[in-house]
């Protein structure tokens, strides 16, 4: 039962009545100069709706007499048609305060869900960094053009990711205050636009770059037990929030539901740390050397691939070798390349623009040598490093052209070890069959030392062999020149075991040379050699017990604040915006009922500034409550009693 106000038969006293099923409060607001307030019944739109209060405004004429104008139209409202005048009305919202519908609940979950599924494709994006330019020319072998994607889709996930968790916690918030979660629709098509766009990418990669998704395994294996403090630092706030619901619960099952899957979720988290494995949980005298580091291409962030100034960048920063890609002119040169085409790296579209589509060593080292190998890395920045080269390093940048094998082997010799990689020349290359001897032949006459050549080829060992008997020769190519994901710990540890030494591609990022360090692999291929380089030990090294204690800290506040909000669970403060009279707490006192209807008229009296008396506007002989407000219905008596609002004014 809740407390009305309608007008009376003279217009200018208001008489309390009593009204059925009255959802909340009325909504208030201060009263502009020249209007009279009275509260009116509203008659249910629906069948079976409850009647709810709404605050009037009547107009007042010049002498400051409310105006004997008849109404003129009816005024309908959140389904609800008034039967006062249609002045203006402020009215509560229908369903403010109430419990959410199914449809809430259901945008609440998409939320929540779209949520989760932004995180994880964030976090896969940022960590997948270390692969960005691989992803970069695949997109360019089957797009045709060079193009960095990797940065924009990096800018559009976060700015999605930002949206989603703005609107997260703006649920969450009204959650905690126990307003309703009503999504707006232009958020509504936003949020089904950022999910249905977030699984097409995620089931692109999936289909596309598939070996990627094990990076996620790996990374996790370095941000474990950091996501994991953040996980109970985010349990610990949604602690509170979870006891409020646990103190408006009205079912005593709704209350052991929700303390016992929050509890399980909180159990689940404090045993996680028992299932991260990570090589760099382990002692710090275990730890082993820090891996040899080979420079891919020479120093591909400092200067253009495969020319003399970028491996020439890379022997300054004192690595442990350098990794070439060999193939060989239409003229039996063997020299430096990495992409089947000429297009990408040099300006070949504008020397030779007949040849431009096709394979590289298909030009005679003639045409090669007029070639520019240098301004691409300008113009393109493949790296976004460029910007960063001194006036000096811009300018020999700009001028490099493509590098022979037999320059390389000149500048590296007694410098660095060389890992080289041949590619063959097509079919109806005239040195298709030869290729490997010229390059043996190549690598002889130059006097480079035997034991420095790593040869990678598994063709032809006998031969090799036989002729270079110096090489260091990988058998089993497939089990010692890896990329980083194809390797377990295991098979490392049993490598090592058999004297094999496994050298790892391409190793870019900080966390990841820092886990595999852990791990004891002896040597990476990277293209950030020059930052590795000055990497002085791992970034994070962990005891077991150390993360398990690590762990438990954060957690501390979960019980406090489950205990804390449930003692103050009985503490309530009524205000009348929020107010229930139909709250799920329920009180059987009678004295809380009166307090709850009393709030609403002392707001009224409050915006009008008067602290005396339950006045609207006083000074200018308005109506006006006089003190004796409304009383509530006495259930001692069991009878019910209405009171007149007397006109002070006399009237």
């Amino acid at each position: 039962m809740a407390l009305l106000c309608s007008p009376s038969s003279h217009g200018h006293s208001l008489v309390a009545v009593r009204v059925p099923r009255l959802q909340e409060g009325p909504r208030l607001a201060l009263l502009p100069s020249g209007v009279s307030p009275f509260l009116s019944e509203a008659e249910p739109r629906g069948p079976g709706a409850g009647a709810r209060a709404i605050l009037c405004l009547g107009g007042t004429d010049t002498s400051g007499r409310p105006s004997e104008k008849p109404p003129t139209t009816t005024c309908w409202k959140d389904g609800f048609r008034e039967l006062s005048p249609p002045w203006l009305c402020l009215d509560t919202k229908w369903g403010e305060a109430r419990p959410p519908g199914p449809w809430e609940r259901l945008w609440f979950v998409l939320l929540s869900f779209t949520f989760g599924l932004t995180l994880t494709w964030l976090y896969f994006w940022w960590e997948v960094r270390n692969d960005y330019d691989e992803f970069n020319w695949y997109l360019y072998n089957h797009m045709g053009y060079w193009s960095d994607w990797s940065v924009p889709i990096l800018v559009t996930t976060a700015a999605a990711f930002t949206y989603i968790a703005g609107l997260l916690v703006l649920a969450l918030c009204h959650i905690a205050v126990g307003q309703q979660m009503s999504l707006h629709w232009l958020h509504k098509i936003g949020l089904v636009v950022i999910l249905v766009s977030t699984v097409v990418a995620m089931s692109a990669v999936a289909q596309l770059w598939e070996d990627e998704w094990e990076v996620l395994l790996i990374s996790l294996q370095g941000t474990a037990p950091f996501l994991h403090v953040g996980a109970l630092a985010a349990i610990t706030t949604l602690s509170w929030i979870v006891a409020g619901q646990f103190a408006r619960a009205e079912r005593s099952s709704s209350q052991m539901a929700i303390l016992c899957t929050f509890f399980a979720m909180v159990f689940a988290f404090y045993l996680a740390p028992l299932t991260i494995s990570s090589p760099c949980i382990m002692d710090k005298k275990d730890l082993g050397p820090k891996p040899a580091l080979i420079g891919h291409r020479g120093a591909p962030m400092l200067a253009p691939e495969h020319t003399l100034m970028s491996f020439r960048k890379a022997l300054e920063q004192k690595l442990y070798g350098l990794q070439a890609d060999v193939t060989i002119s239409l003229d039996g040169v063997p020299f430096l390349m990495h992409d089947n085409t000429l297009r990408r790296t040099t300006n070949v579209e504008e020397e030779f623009p007949e040849l431009a589509r096709r394979p590289a060593s298909m030009l005679n080292w003639t045409a090669l040598q007029r070639l520019n190998a240098g301004r691409w890395f300008l113009k393109t920045d493949p790296f976004w490093t460029a910007s960063s080269l001194s006036p000096s390093d811009r300018r020999e940048a700009q001028n490099q052209s493509i590098c022979s094998l037999a320059e390389l082997l000149e500048l590296a010799k007694g410098n660095a070890t060389l890992l080289l990689n041949l590619r063959d020349p097509p079919r109806e290359h005239p040195y298709r069959g030869s290729f490997l001897n010229v390059t043996l032949e190549a690598l002889l006459r130059s006097g480079f030392p035997q034991h420095q050549v790593m040869w990678l080829p598994n063709r032809q060992r006998p031969f090799v062999r036989k002729v270079a008997p110096g090489f260091q020769q990988t058998g089993h190519i497939q089990r010692l020149n890896l990329r980083y994901t194809q390797l377990s710990r295991q098979e490392l540890r049993d490598y090592a075991s058999w004297n094999l030494s496994v050298n790892l591609y391409t190793v870019n990022t900080p966390w990841l040379f820092s886990l595999l360090w852990c791990a004891g692999v002896p040597s990476v291929t990277s293209d950030n050699s020059h930052a590795l380089s000055q990497v002085p030990s791992p970034l994070w090294i962990m005891v077991s017990w150390g993360i398990i204690g690590g762990q438990t800290v954060p957690g501390g506040p979960v019980p406090v604040g489950h205990l804390c909000r449930w003692r103050l669970g009985g503490i309530r403060s009524y205000n009348p915006e929020q107010i229930m009279l139909s709250a799920a707490v329920h009180r059987t006192s009678r004295d809380v009922s009166i307090m709850k209807e009393k709030l609403i008229f002392s707001e009224i009296s409050d915006g009008m500034e008067v602290s005396d008396e339950l006045s609207v506007c006083s000074d200018n002989s308005y109506d006006t409550y006089a003190n004796n407000a409304p009383t509530p219905m006495d259930n001692r008596g069991g009878a019910r009693r209405t009171r007149t609002l007397a006109d002070r004014s006399g009237r």
